[in-house]
């Protein structure tokens, strides 16, 4: 009976960690967080909005199973080895070399393992290169230290973000407009809502990168090349992202501020960007800039209800 209990310790062990495990991910994965940046305390990656950032998460996700799985085993299993062949326990140690079975078991296994992860990892990477017709196309240009967006399909006017300061962050936070410091910035790239965006990225200086981590979006801006990435955002509000390059001196204050909006004002807005209207084209964003934060605002009273 003793012997049969030891069998099964490692397995009941192991079950119960997991359970464990579960158990103590499932607040943190329950969380509610704003679209677009991180929350203080936080634990995961950014709320995917894209069809591309859902399929990382899956990928994210499956990996660490894995990862988790095999490591707990190997734990239980040296915990078992010291136990069970202990000096003590076994006095006179086994002369056996070779098992024909457990050669053959950690040989396929760990293929299997691998084959597990390669065939969703190919499937996202033929994905994140397959680009479908685009709705919007946008050239991102870095520059030491800030990014400009150019709209080529939209009369080919020119968006330069730069990060706001402290004050302007402030400021706008008293309006009740929701500004995180050192992501926040003084003109926002604005993008249709459920349309698919292609964006050449590129650099007048040094390598920077356009990454937007709710897009699951990340490229090289190469100085004398054109790179590129796509997404189709299915959420309205603002995404941060940043210089994921180290560029210089500023590199961590360049951020990227993406505002997802309905295809209505967008078009309002290029309009009035089209016509050089930028006064009026202020006014329409300010106006989706304080809807949104209220619906966020409702959203997250709702989430904190429920929890």
């Amino acid at each position: 009976m003793l012997k049969k209990m030891l069998k099964q310790a490692p397995f009941a062990m192991a079950t119960g960690l997991l359970a464990l495990m579960c158990a103590a991910a499932g607040p943190a994965l329950a969380q509610s967080s704003p679209p677009g940046h991180a929350l203080p305390g936080q634990t995961g990656m950014m709320p995917a909005v894209t069809p591309i950032a859902h399929e990382i998460h899956s990928f994210y996700d499956l990996t660490n199973i894995i990862i988790i799985a095999i490591a707990v085993f190997v734990l239980l299993l040296m915990i078992y080895v010291c136990y069970r062949f202990s000096a003590s326990r076994n006095p006179v140690p086994s002369t056996t070399t070779h098992h024909t079975l457990l050669e053959v078991a950690w040989t396929v296994i760990p293929v299997l393992i691998l084959v597990v992860i390669a065939i969703p990892s190919f499937k996202l990477l033929m994905n994140q290169y397959s680009y479908p017709k685009p709705d919007l196309t946008i050239k991102a240009i870095g520059n030491a230290w800030f990014w400009e967006h150019q709209y080529p399909d939209q009369g080919n006017f020119t968006v330069t973000s730069n990060m706001l300061s402290d004050e302007e962050v402030a400021e706008l936070n008293q309006k009740g407009v929701p500004a995180i410091r050192l992501l926040a910035v003084d003109n926002e790239v604005i993008v249709p809502v459920n349309k698919v965006v292609h964006v050449l990225v590129t650099s007048n200086d040094v390598i920077h990168n356009w990454t937007v981590q709710s897009f699951g979006s990340k490229i090289d801006a190469v100085p004398g090349r054109v790179t590129s990435t796509w997404f189709q955002a299915e959420k309205e509000g603002v995404f941060y992202g940043q210089c994921s390059e180290l560029c210089g001196m500023n590199h961590a204050f360049m951020p990227i501020a993406v505002r997802v909006v309905s295809e209505q004002v967008f078009n309002d807005w290029s309009g009035a960007m089209k016509a050089k209207d930028k006064k009026k084209a202020k006014e329409i964003l300010d106006k989706v800039a304080l809807d949104q934060a209220g619906v966020q605002a409702v959203a997250s009273a709702k989430a904190g209800e429920t929890r």
